[in-house]
């Protein structure tokens, strides 16, 4: 890591820290920590077993798109490596947009495939993602207003959430439908200003020529995974039980407290919840717990300090704990260096 990125690292650290000692400081931390001491142990276990099986189905998925990639990799690989994306999505700020690069990375690494096969298929992965959560947010949400009033932060949540996805949307729609110009052009224009990006020991042309063809290769391998409908479908079904997991999980760290809360709540909490890594912090560390937090008080009724406990449990479940894997996962497969 050069002393750019481990300054960005760091500040977005230290951000993190200022979330939670906001959140502490609001909730109260000897409240919080009462509740975690109170948690059964088994119902934890349930908790983190539950994500265990979510990192294991989108660990599937990424199997299944590089396999419409002509890219065979066992599954027990699979699960390591989409450990270590995971990984990498965590340690770097802006969630999948800083992490994709690495990602791509070991995927190449391990199944000595090109940089930019393992790019479209972590992009395909994180793409196709969207799909399953935005029906979860409106199925949720929509049952969600049958049984009581909506309140304003509720429709805030969904309605930044829409506003987000449609912007994604419209972004990638644009650059696919101008993708012949994408590839004609980012080529030229970093061809025509390397020398002032300060890499003159690289011939122009050679550089260009060599974009053209990455560029090339990697919308080809995204309209590859488009077009195969059978695994698309396998992909994207594989996605929605993640996301059902991910709500199970966090089901179950409410549990442990010796609480109960509707599941249909959940559904659209969890991937609301999740908007928030798209915050300049370390996979959303501190943004998405305090996004938690703001959307299950008025939606579930069980107060602030559990809810906060509750979601400290279900967070170690699926953010420290591949972690940790993929911690081990990358430097097993010999990534020392983000970039």
């Amino acid at each position: 890591m050069d002393d750019r990125n481990r300054y960005v690292a760091v500040l977005g650290l230290v951000g993190a820290i200022a979330v939670f000692v906001v959140l502490f400081s609001l909730v109260g931390v000897r409240r919080v920590a009462d509740s975690l001491l109170s948690a059964n142990p088994a119902l934890v276990a349930v908790t983190f077993g539950l994500a265990l099986c979510w990192l294991v189905l989108w660990s599937l998925m990424l199997r299944t798109v590089l396999a419409a990639l002509s890219v065979d990799i066992r599954p027990v690989t699979s699960f390591f490596v989409y450990a270590g994306a995971v990984f990498a999505n965590n340690v770097t700020p802006f969630g999948q947009a800083g992490g994709e690069p690495v990602a791509a990375l070991i995927i190449s690494k391990v199944s000595d495939t090109r940089y930019e096969t393992g790019l479209a298929g972590i992009a395909s992965v994180d793409v196709i993602n969207v799909v399953p959560s935005i029906s979860l947010v409106f199925v949720g949400a929509s049952y969600y207003a049958t049984t009581a009033a909506v309140g304003e932060r509720i429709e805030t949540a969904v309605a930044s959430a829409v506003v987000l996805v449609t912007v994604i949307v419209s972004v990638v729609w644009l650059a696919w439908g101008r993708r012949e110009s994408i590839r004609t052009w980012v080529p030229k224009t970093v061809g025509k200003n390397i020398g002032r990006l300060g890499f003159n020991r690289f011939d122009p042309s050679s550089v260009e020529a060599d974009l053209t063809d990455r560029i090339g290769r990697f919308f080809g391998n995204i309209e590859r995974v488009g077009t195969d409908r059978w695994r698309l479908a396998t992909v994207v079904a594989l996605s929605l039980a993640g996301w059902l997991l991910q709500a199970g999980a966090l089901l179950a760290a409410f549990a442990a407290l010796g609480y109960s809360v509707p599941p249909y709540v959940l559904l659209f909490v969890v991937p609301l919840a999740n908007v928030a890594g798209a915050a300049p912090l370390p996979g959303g560390l501190g943004g998405i717990e305090a996004a938690f937090v703001a959307l299950l008080v008025p939606t579930t009724g069980v107060e602030a300090s559990a809810i906060t406990a509750a979601v400290l449990i279900f967070r170690g479940a699926v953010y420290w704990m591949p972690l940790v894997i993929g911690g081990a996962a990358v430097t097993a497969f010999g990534v020392r260096t983000i970039r």
